[in-house]
């Protein structure tokens, strides 16, 4: 297994649609390859999920880790992923972004979502998600569609770096940060 490059803001493979992949590639050893490396540099950059086009691959693939029993985190791969929202609710909340780095702001995202994608195996899979799997599932489809974090957001205002979170925002959620 290999660690990838992660493409950053501003390379042209983020604004792009992705492809879908048939059926008969996933199961080639260089998608699962593909598969395993992206795991990989999830790990290694410790994001929580991790797009195709994010490394430089235009197929519609991701990564991410899903809740599992007890607090276990299982990284499981959505292929050719269709989100549906369940309900109307939406949830504003913070979230950053392995091509963004050192980044934050509060974006709005469906609270409950049905996916429906293959699994690693070409096998159809329908999961339901809420909360922070959810937003994961959305912003990672989103990467499929040339879409980043910044393009979902209200306003810029929460729009903040990393230590600036730790310090101000991350600490009791204010929405004002107190001089």
């Amino acid at each position: 297994m290999s660690i990838l490059k992660v493409a950053r803001m501003g390379h042209p493979v983020l604004r792009q649609r992705a492809r879908e992949v048939d059926a008969t590639t996933v199961r080639t050893p260089a998608f699962q390859k593909l598969i395993d490396d992206m795991i990989e540099t999830m790990v290694e950059y410790e994001g929580i999920g991790l797009a195709a086009p994010q490394v430089h691959e235009g197929v519609r693939l991701f990564v991410a880790g899903i809740s599992g029993k007890g607090d276990d985190l299982k990284v499981v791969p959505f292929i050719n992923p269709v989100i549906t929202p369940v309900g109307e609710e939406l949830v504003e909340d913070w979230e950053g972004c392995l091509s963004i780095p050192d980044i934050r702001g509060k974006v709005p995202r469906a609270q409950e979502i049905k996916v429906k994608a293959f699994d690693r195996h070409a096998k159809r899979v329908e999961i339901s998600a809420r909360a922070f799997t959810a937003r994961v599932i959305q912003h990672e489809t989103d990467h499929l569609d040339g879409v980043l974090f910044f393009d979902r957001m209200k306003s810029f205002e929460t729009l903040t770096f990393l230590d600036e979170f730790s310090k101000y925002w991350n600490r009791s959620h204010r929405t004002v940060p107190e001089e």
